[in-house]
């Protein structure tokens, strides 16, 4: 790698990070970011993962210093997420996925009526799902996230925040869900040979500094700083699935 690839792999890691942290779509800027220096699609896939593992790591410790731990409050819903994720690690390859990415798109702008509601809507408790079809939603996120990635985070918090548990709590619990799961498909990619360890290094540096910083700034802010940042990243994933830029 050049030194510029480095510092716009670093950089890049860094604004993703927050943004992952703060809300989801970070992988947006890394993935293109890692095709923009020489890898492939497939390649860029696979690595970004690593920079995503030691972020969520790295958030979900911050999260704890600050007061605002996810572990227990996310471990019922690992298992579902996890399964899905797994399923859609391996059968990536095998789907076409032009219009679903689109179809998403569409829901995705849907989505951003509620979040731009205000944070009484957004935290108005609703009727709890039966267990089995909250099992098949998170299965469902679990799925895209194995398989896609960018995005995964917010439809976690779309999920989480269902029953009206507050953003500061729902990125907490997203962040613990997201490491673990991506700890589970990082081997498929590796198995696959689809990673660029020195790319994947250099970028989870950056990631590392995002997951550090979006704690601080999800609590200390709260919602009054993760709204607006969800709300841009709703936009641009919709954006870009319905392939309003490349």
């Amino acid at each position: 790698m050049e030194p510029i690839d480095v510092l716009l792999l670093i950089a890049g890691g860094l604004a993703a990070g927050v943004v992952n942290t703060l809300a989801g779509g970070g992988s947006l800027l890394t993935v293109p970011l890692l095709t923009f220096v020489g890898l492939p699609g497939t390649l860029a896939n696979g690595t970004n993962r690593v920079g995503i593992l030691i972020q969520n790591g790295v958030a979900s410790w911050g999260f704890w210093r600050e007061g605002v731990p996810g572990v227990r409050d996310a471990a019922p819903l690992v298992l579902p997420v996890a399964a899905g994720a797994l399923v859609g690690a391996y059968g990536i390859s095998q789907v076409d996925d032009a219009l679903f990415e689109r179809a998403f798109g569409v829901m995705m702008l849907v989505l951003l009526v509620p979040t731009l509601r205000g944070s009484a809507g957004a935290a108005a408790p609703r009727e709890p799902l039966p267990s089995w079809l909250r099992a098949l939603l998170f299965f469902g996120i679990g799925l895209y996230g194995g398989a896609f990635q960018a995005g995964v985070g917010i439809l976690l918090i779309y999920g989480i925040s269902w029953s009206g548990i507050d953003l500061v709590r729902t990125n907490s619990m997203k962040v613990v869900i997201n490491f673990c799961f991506t700890l589970l498909v990082l081997p498929i990619f590796v198995a696959s040979d689809q990673i660029a360890w020195a790319h994947a290094l250099v970028l989870g540096l950056g990631f590392a500094a995002g997951g550090f910083v979006g704690p601080r700034l999800a609590v200390r802010g709260g919602e009054r700083v993760i709204r607006p940042v969800l709300g841009v990243a709703v936009v641009v994933l919709a954006a870009r699935m319905l392939g309003l830029f490349g």
